[in-house]
């Protein structure tokens, strides 16, 4: 295993790093949305995020990227591989991070909620002091494990043509006839990966307001 190969895996992080980063950030922008469905008395909202949760948490990954990818050019939208995977990683953790954040919305004590009603604070004081550092606390954790799973989930999105960390391994393997090393390899740069992220979610969490030090 030389070096030269070894930099063509951490090159192909790269994009392991970036598909997974916006959309972990693209699913947690959707999971707000779909939790205050899940959390809303009207069954207008509530039951499509139900089957929106379902049909995505049901459904494996890597059949989820292979529909998206033959579904837009189908409807006309003629985008990348790399926009298909994004799409496709997006909506699958969106329903993911809804259910840990509706789980913390309702684990919000309702004295709390109560007692601000009665200090006088808007209901939009009360969801950005109250609901949501609360509810963002004790879902952190389940937030960070969520993103840990979409890095390494991210290695599926090779059958839709992106070359990241498993699809150069692969394509180095099947040229170098090395695959012990080659994997060996890309297996030390994901385990690289996701012990940066735990340690950065440990260390966030614990400056969390409330936070036990």
């Amino acid at each position: 295993m030389t070096f030269k190969l070894f930099n063509l895996l951490v090159q192909a992080s790269v994009w392991t790093i970036g598909i997974s980063a916006i959309s972990i950030a693209i699913g947690f922008i959707l999971a707000l949305g779909l939790s205050a469905a899940l959390l809303s008395a009207r069954k207008l909202y509530r039951r499509p995020a139900e089957f929106f949760i379902s049909f995505f948490r049901g459904v494996p990954l890597l059949v989820q990227l292979l529909l998206i990818y033959n579904l837009l050019p189908f409807i006309g939208l003629n985008v990348p591989s790399i926009v298909a995977a994004i799409v496709g990683m997006s909506l699958c953790t969106a329903a993911y991070q809804a259910e840990n954040l509706r789980g913390g919305f309702e684990s919000v004590p309702k004295g709390f909620i109560e007692a601000a009603d009665m200090a006088g604070l808007s209901p939009r004081q009360i969801f950005m002091r109250i609901k949501a550092p609360i509810a963002l606390r004790l879902t952190f954790p389940a937030l960070v494990n969520e993103a840990i799973m979409i890095l390494k989930s991210s290695s599926l999105v090779s059958v839709v043509g992106i070359v990241e960390i498993t699809r150069m391994a692969q394509d180095l393997a099947s040229s170098t006839y090395m695959p012990i090393e080659i994997f060996s390899s890309a297996a030390i740069i994901y385990l690289a990966i996701c012990s940066i992220v735990a340690m950065t979610g440990k260390y966030v969490e614990r400056s969390l307001p409330g936070a036990t030090k």
